[in-house]
């Protein structure tokens, strides 16, 4: 396989690994990729690793371009990988039909093939203004403020290409930055090339934006902050981070939700729901079938901060502000408040800084039925040590535990970096308060 790194000092002495795909043919591109551990990229890593393969693909097919196939192992096929390809490529279905149905069948998705397209996207850099701008056949697809603590792109306002309301467009050689009600307008570069004027719409604005999610006030998150904040995974047998782990505990969950129908049934009667440091899977930990009053202590602003766009995005989209109006994001300096209120669902992930103090572990477990009602679950991430002081608790009745790295989530992880190694004794419980 080939692979992606964070340099962060621009030398392979300190590298980090993001992410692996098929070993490519750099010497005569034949195949498209797909990258594996795709969220674990920093914002444009795909988009520059696609106009490596692209201008390598040019030089290498001058007057006879070579048809390409998707090829993956194993065979993943997904909505956004067919985006980026057809990006650079054109897809076509070598026995008619839908490209991207076929595409997205397993089975299939090598009978689609790639030939490339007329105008790829081309990336221009303004140091002058920290932007980076996306032009795709004459038109300003996207722009990156490189000092914006957001890490937000502005997009083109098409059909489907706005979900956090910021927008980019072009009027009179002028760059237009728009986010919701605040706006900058910027110089347009000749480097740029000649660009189609925006059209003169104006849509109505959400009755909230994302940032309502945070009580209308940011977290202080620094840009370096904001476009670092990726879940990375070790390629060796080092130690996962507490923050890299918690998505293999919360994907879990769900998927008992959805498939144990005791869960489900006390899922749809729950109202209040307290998630307490589970930065890394936020949005994974939230049912968004209906509204309900969810708090989630963060401490990490910028993994939460990453979430929250997303999240917002999807509820938006769909018009159900209901359910966003009850989802409040708030520091982890506001824990005592939220423990003094009862829950139906809990979910709790003891800190590693905790996982030898087992004074520390007794107090986390002293306060837990406090915030559940009579009946209430909590889904508790800790040491193995922890099942003691949970069992000695005499309003909270155990009803499983289970080691983490036995889970099918991150057993599936190890088929992708088999030397993947998570803390020792992490565990999951499942606590009822009787």
């Amino acid at each position: 396989k080939d692979a992606f790194y964070v340099l962060d000092d621009g030398t392979f002495e300190h590298a980090r690994f993001m992410a692996c795909m098929g070993a490519m043919h750099w010497g005569r591109i034949d195949f498209l990729p797909v990258v594996e551990l795709f969220q674990s990229l920093l914002p444009g890593t795909g988009s520059a690793a696609f106009e490596l393969i692209r201008g390598l693909y040019d030089d290498q097919n001058e007057g006879t371009p070579t048809p390409l196939r998707y090829r993956g192992i194993p065979t993943y096929p997904s909505e956004a990988a067919f985006r980026l390809f057809s990006s650079f490529f054109t897809p076509q279905a070598t026995r008619g039909g839908d490209p991207f149905s076929i595409f997205m069948d397993v089975t299939r998705s090598h009978e689609v093939t790639w030939l490339p397209a007329a105008d790829p996207p081309l990336r221009f850099f303004d140091r002058a203004h920290n932007l980076c701008v996306t032009v795709k056949g004459g038109t300003v697809q996207k722009a990156v403020r490189l000092d914006d603590p957001s890490g937000l792109p502005f997009l083109n306002p098409g059909p489907g290409r706005n979900p956090f309301e910021r927008t980019v467009t072009v009027t009179k050689g002028t760059l237009a930055l728009q986010d919701r009600d605040a706006g900058i307008e910027l110089p347009v570069s000749p480097a740029w090339g000649p660009l189609q004027e925006s059209p003169a719409e104006k849509r109505p604005l959400a009755p909230t934006g994302w940032t309502s999610l945070f009580g209308g006030r940011l977290p202080n998150v620094s840009p370096q902050e904001a476009f670092s904040a990726v879940l990375l995974y070790p390629d060796d047998d080092a130690e996962i981070s507490e923050i890299a782990s918690q998505p293999f505990v919360a994907d879990d969950i769900q998927d008992s939700f959805e498939q144990d129908p005791r869960l489900a049934a006390h899922l749809a009667n729950t109202t209040q729901v307290l998630i307490d440091n589970f930065d890394g899977a936020i949005k994974t930990c939230l049912n968004l079938d209906r509204p309900r009053n969810y708090t989630v202590l963060y401490a990490q602003a910028a993994y939460a901060q990453k979430q929250a766009p997303a999240l917002w995005s999807e509820l938006a989209h769909s018009h159900r502000f209901d359910i966003a109006r009850g989802i409040v994001l708030t520091p982890a300096a506001g824990r005592q408040d939220a423990y003094r209120k009862s829950h139906d669902l809990l979910f709790l992930w003891i800190p590693f800084s905790i996982f030898t103090d087992s004074l520390a572990q007794r107090e986390a477990v002293r306060t837990i039925p406090g915030a559940l009602g009579q009946g209430g679950l909590a889904f508790i991430v800790g040491p193995a040590m922890l099942r003691s002081a949970l069992q000695a608790h005499p309003q909270l009745q155990l009803i499983s535990a289970e080691p983490v790295e036995s889970l099918p989530t991150f057993r599936m992880h190890r088929t992708i970096l088999p030397k993947a190694r998570l803390k020792p004794g992490l565990t999951l419980f499942h606590v009822v308060r009787g």
